[in-house]
């Protein structure tokens, strides 16, 4: 397998389990993976949340971890990279009013490069204005600005992800084995066992 170099684009109060478990699990079968944050550099942090599912109408959050970044924002462009994940959490919303966060994203887009966004993750996507026409899934609060965009918002059970040519979306973390699953099919990583 050929090691990818994939990068994730995080703000502070990330979700904890949308950063942490794939960061890990792309690290663990051989990806090189960098995070980072706009206005930060490496070993600066953010914070996260934890989103957490308790029977409401819509999700809990509580304060998470700090999250160590590895790489410099302000160093990074899409020509280095194989792959973007966005991992969901509040952090989105705040990263789609910054016209660089959007360009960089609309770059892996025009590159048709892989793009993995999970729970809140595809309003950046939408932001961008880089679904138009995709099928994407995402947490159900967000199903507005996904149809706005011009997306086919697919409903899915909380451990669903759907794959749309490069693109592998999923409605939040409970779906991370589907998820990752089909994000490792379309970089082409194998795993046997």
């Amino acid at each position: 397998m050929a090691q990818k170099r994939i990068l994730f684009i995080v703000g502070d109060f990330v979700e904890d389990y949308e950063i942490m478990v794939p960061f890990q699990m792309l690290d663990m079968v051989g990806h090189h993976v960098d995070v980072v944050s706009p206005g930060k550099k490496t070993g600066d942090h953010v914070a996260t949340a934890i989103h957490d599912f308790e029977g409401f109408q819509t999700y809990t959050e509580k304060r998470g971890h700090n999250f160590t970044l590895n790489a410099n924002y302000d160093d990074v462009s899409e020509e280095e990279y194989d792959a973007l994940v966005i991992p969901g959490g509040r952090a989105p919303e705040h990263l789609a009013t910054h016209a660089s966060v959007l360009e960089l994203v609309q770059a892996f887009s025009r590159a048709n490069k892989p793009i993995a966004s999970i729970c809140h993750g595809p309003v950046l996507l939408a932001a961008a204005g880089v679904i138009s026409g995709k099928k994407v899934s995402a947490y159900p609060a967000c199903q507005a600005d996904i149809v706005l965009a011009g997306a086919s918002y697919h409903t899915l059970p909380m451990t669903g992800a759907i794959t749309d040519g490069t693109l592998v979306t999923a409605p939040a973390w409970p779906a991370h084995p589907a998820w990752i699953a089909q994000f490792l099919e379309v970089l082409g990583t194998k795993i046997t066992r």
